[in-house]
């Protein structure tokens, strides 16, 4: 009786393991961005999410929420996210767009104002796999991360000014754009064709 219920038990699992197999393999599940959810995909997803978040530490923002920081942060916010997340007032680019999961305008509803500044630093720092949210740990630091974290979490209620630099057209130069040019080292005079006569010179 018990070694039948154990062979039924591992037959299952074989059958749900071939079908999981058969379901990838034969070109049925969704890879576009404008196909159907799989099954389970959005529940089985956030939850990942929430015991992953849950087991990072709940850290405090080393750098202070002022207006200093935030518009720091909406440089970093508009170098690096506003591509897919948007900014106030303006449609969705058209990379949103073609996205999926579609990421989160971050300047409609509630954004991420709703989730401490600690969630939002992980996932900048660490990326979500499989949304098209890239980990930023080595590109842009703590700091940067930081400032950006605190701006979104902060999103309904910033100043002007912070909302005016977050919408401002102006491109934002990067250091090697800003730098004063190299100095520029003339050529050699040409060598004379006669090595008896000097160079002459005008």
């Amino acid at each position: 009786m018990l070694r039948g219920v154990i062979l039924g038990i591992l037959v299952g699992f074989l059958l749900v393991f071939l079908g999981v197999y058969y379901y990838f393999a034969s070109g049925k599940a969704p890879v576009t961005t404008k196909s159907p959810e799989m099954p389970f995909e959005h529940k089985f997803a956030h939850m990942a999410q929430h015991a992953y978040m849950e087991k990072q530490p709940h850290l405090q923002p080393p750098i202070p929420e002022d207006e200093k920081t935030f518009l720091e942060g909406s440089k970093v916010y508009k170098d690096h996210c506003a591509v897919c997340h948007g900014l106030p007032g303006q449609p969705k680019t058209m990379i949103a767009e073609g996205m999926f999961p579609p990421p989160p305008q971050l300047f409609r509803g509630t954004g991420v104002t709703d989730d401490e500044s600690w969630e939002t630093y992980w996932t900048v720092f660490g990326g979500i796999r499989m949304t098209g949210m890239p980990g930023f740990s080595e590109q842009l630091g703590e700091t940067k991360i930081w400032q950006v974290s605190l701006l979104l979490k902060n999103a309904d209620k910033l100043s002007p000014t912070v909302l005016s630099a977050l919408t401002s057209t102006e491109t934002l130069s990067s250091p090697a754009a800003t730098a004063p040019p190299a100095a520029t080292t003339p050529p050699p005079a040409a060598a004379s064709p006669n090595p008896a006569a000097p160079a002459t010179t005008h």
